[in-house]
């Protein structure tokens, strides 16, 4: 019995419920081999069959409607124990720092398990990243990248992805490739590391033109006057997303590829609290993969979301 899963046990009853595996699978958002594969090693683990089944039909065996009753009773204690586990974390005090974007339900989905402080201190994505890696906070929405993780000792989860657009001068709104764009560079490494890492990566892998400036403008007014020097369309930057544009200035979505930024929840390989880690659950299960995963999308390489061949 100790190699038996709760997550095991879920799908026993999921498939004793639907009597279908396909169905099952939907229901549980897992793939249908893979479920088949779990059964088949929980059947193994226990010792006993637990299904008949053939390519028409599925019903439960003796030994499986006798264990049915108390593989549920078995999971109400757990998501019992779990929810006592979760309002005893709910009294620790956990630090969240962020670039520009959150979750607009940040309070709602963690107060059960954790009390969360935005910290006020809006920093690029590598400091914050940095900041949560010697303890100054604990949690962090912040890009990053396989290599920043390994480097300062961090796990991440995604929380959300932007689509970048270009936003480009006249009336038309049609779409543009990605390499008739223009990619602000800025010089101050300081407040631009992570953008230009990304940036420069963009243009080397589309084509996309380069454009280095100093003045600090991938974002505010002074990106839009960039935006009217340029001759071509400027890859708006994550920090954009929202803003609205002048009236003189059109957006145009970026296409051939698509191109994504994404937004990680980072804390500590070591973190101990359970609060903490009550709180990445708490904003991170059921996210998805947000559309990044299209075949026309375009990540970086060492994003820790790009599929690997």
């Amino acid at each position: 019995m100790t190699a038996v899963e709760l997550r095991q046990l879920r799908y026993f009853v999921a498939v004793a419920e639907e009597l279908n595996f396909g169905r099952a699978a939907e229901r549980l958002l897992i793939a249908g081999p893979s479920l088949s594969q779990q059964i088949k090693a929980l059947e193994r683990d226990l010792g006993v069959r637990l299904f008949d089944r053939d390519r028409r039909s599925v019903s439960l065996t003796p030994a499986g409607a006798a264990l049915l009753p108390h593989t549920r009773a078995l999971l109400e204690r757990a998501d019992d124990l779990k929810g006592r586990a979760g309002r005893l974390a709910g009294s620790e005090s956990v630090r969240l720092g962020y670039v520009n974007w959150l979750p607009t339900d940040v309070t709602s989905r963690t107060a059960a398990v954790a009390r969360v402080h935005i910290d006020a201190w809006v920093a690029p994505s590598h400091t914050q990243a940095a900041r949560v890696a010697d303890g100054s906070l604990d949690l962090a929405v912040c890009w990053v990248r396989n290599e920043d993780l390994k480097r300062l000792g961090l796990r991440a989860r995604l929380i959300g992805a932007d689509r970048l657009y270009a936003v480009a001068k006249g009336t038309d709104s049609g779409d543009v490739a990605a390499r008739d764009t223009d990619v602000l560079i800025d010089d101050d490494v300081t407040s631009w590391a992570s953008w230009n890492v990304y940036a420069e990566e963009l243009t080397r892998d589309t084509g996309s033109r380069a454009v280095r400036i100093s003045d600090g403008a991938v974002t505010g007014p002074a990106f839009f006057d960039h935006v009217r020097r340029c001759t071509r369309p400027v890859v708006n930057s994550p920090k954009g997303q929202t803003v609205a544009l002048p009236p003189d200035l059109v957006r145009r979505e970026v296409v051939g590829p698509k191109v994504w930024w994404t937004w990680s929840l980072v804390w500590r390989e070591s973190e101990p609290r359970a609060g903490v880690l009550a709180v990445v659950d708490a904003l991170c299960d059921g996210v998805g993969d947000l559309g990044i995963h299209t075949p026309d999308s375009w990540l970086p390489s060492d994003d820790p979301y790009a599929l690997r061949p």
